[in-house]
């Protein structure tokens, strides 16, 4: 779900790209780049290949190299929950930064709580608000029962008390 102000600014992100992508990359603020020669260099040693993946959040991966990715690293970026997100030519790289660090996941398992990052410091109050209605919304359409699947709902700060919003 991507949510209209970007909560988390500080995210780690790597682009795996051609020449093209590479290039605008490299003008991005923040972001490391890496091509394909410099992927095969890790020689498939597992070590080195989590060592350097798990240094960044996402990866994000020209989507004709997508292919051969597997290939070159074999299966650890799957193996760590790291494989790459396919970017093409036909969209902006900028945006589809900008749309990775503004979008949360909601994992539904049996687990009664959760946690997910809808903002940060630097937002406004209206910001934050925004995008905790977006988020409450969008976990109560995950549910089969909607509402009635939801007992309590609470909101945490990071140093704050805890606000009961719903229940």
């Amino acid at each position: 779900m991507k949510l209209p102000f970007v909560p988390r600014p500080k995210l780690r992100i790597c682009v795996i790209g051609d020449a093209a992508h590479l290039e605008e990359a490299r003008k991005i603020e923040g972001v490391d780049v890496k091509d394909l020669e410099a992927l095969k260099a890790f020689n498939k040693v597992k070590k080195d290949i989590k060592k350097w993946a798990k240094k960044y959040h996402v990866l994000l991966c020209t989507d004709s190299i997508v292919k051969q990715l597997t290939k070159v690293l074999g299966p650890i970026l799957n193996k760590i929950n790291r494989f790459p997100i396919a970017i093409t030519h036909a969209e902006s790289l900028t945006k589809k930064i900008d749309e990775v660090k503004s979008s949360v996941k909601f994992q539904l398992k049996k687990v009664l709580c959760m946690g997910v990052a809808v903002g940060n410091v630097a937002l406004t109050e209206e910001q934050i608000r925004q995008n905790v209605t977006i988020s409450i919304n969008f976990l109560i359409s995950l549910l089969k029962k909607g509402w009635q699947n939801v007992k309590t709902l609470h909101i945490k700060t990071t140093m704050g008390k805890v606000q009961r919003v719903f229940g």
